[in-house]
């Protein structure tokens, strides 16, 4: 028994080491492989070479890059804690960019309520099957086509304001215990779930999503169990191939958008969860005082306050 439960343990411990031993070799070649691409961009961003863009496609969800994510990641925390107006800087910095993004493509749902509008006048109205906008070449397309990209709309502000809305404070929480904890176990409430929940989750959305985009926009489909070297072999027989396909025969098809912005999605969610993490650690350290510091919240306007962070 006690062999048995030493053997045991020495394994245990030599899955700990192995494990450790991978993580730092994977962070240290982080550098190497960052360097290494940033000067050799025609590798992956010359795609008139169709190795490159298997390169890219490869990269683009490979565990190199996230290493390089990570190790980012990494320097830029520890420098930030001992600058803490330069983590400030990158709160203010990835917040704006947020609010940046949000404010721009939440202008999607006003045109996603005029255009359904136009198209009850179309159908009801004018009894006109087609639709037609722009000048000079104008997009001339079948009432369905434009009745089915609502969704686009909707998946525009969906994917693209997620963040800003984060900033706002406006997404829906169910508080359980969160209220009634002090300043201090508040913020470290809020790091743990950016690190825990927000990071995994959006690393796996992006996962899924990466080959998911490109497995309709090239052929032969690539998959996430091909290594580099079956990528660059089948790089011979690659061309475009973007997916046209709509639910109806004359309705949108224009579908591959949608896995665009599930990538993005995901990846404004990794970011703004790195903000979380940074803003939640500063106003842990610096006190209550710090809380909702360089916060660029909308308002409604003077005398309007009691209705703020209700809508």
């Amino acid at each position: 028994m006690q062999e048995e439960s030493s053997i045991s343990l020495a394994g245990i411990f030599g899955g700990l080491f192995d494990g450790l031993w991978w993580l730092v070799q994977n962070i240290g070649m982080a550098f190497y492989n960052f360097g290494y691409a940033i000067s050799h961009p025609q590798l992956w961003l010359d795609w008139s070479d169709k190795q490159a863009v298997m390169r890219f496609v490869y990269y683009g969800g490979s565990a190199e890059f996230f290493f390089v994510v990570f190790t980012a990641f990494l320097v830029l925390t520890a420098v930030g804690m001992y600058f803490r107006g330069f983590m400030w800087g990158m709160v203010r910095g990835l917040e704006g960019f947020a609010n940046t993004v949000g404010r721009f493509f939440a202008w999607a749902g006003l045109l996603m309520v005029l255009q359904q509008i136009i198209i009850v006048f179309m159908q009801r109205v004018f009894t006109r099957p087609d639709m037609s906008f722009g000048f000079g070449i104008p997009l001339q397309m079948d009432i369905s086509w434009f009745a089915e990209e609502l969704k686009l709309y909707n998946a525009l502000v969906v994917c693209l304001c997620v963040t800003y809305t984060f900033v706002q404070g406006g997404h829906v929480r169910v508080d359980l215990i969160y209220a009634g904890v002090s300043h201090r176990t508040k913020k470290v409430i809020d790091m743990v779930g950016s690190m825990i929940f927000m990071m995994p989750t959006a690393v796996l959305i992006w996962m899924y999503g990466w080959f998911f985009l490109w497995r309709h926009l090239i052929v032969p489909k690539p998959s996430a169990s091909d290594t580099i070297e079956r990528l660059l072999m089948k790089a011979r027989a690659l061309r475009w191939n973007i997916e046209t396909i709509g639910f109806s025969p004359n309705g949108f098809n224009g579908y591959f958008l949608f896995k665009i912005l599930l990538v993005s999605f995901a990846g404004l969610v990794f970011l703004h969860a790195i903000a979380f993490f940074y803003r939640s650690f500063l106003e842990c350290v610096e006190g209550q005082g710090s809380e909702g510091k360089y916060l660029d919240k909308d308002s409604l306007g003077e005398g309007e306050e009691a209705y703020e962070g209700a809508h």
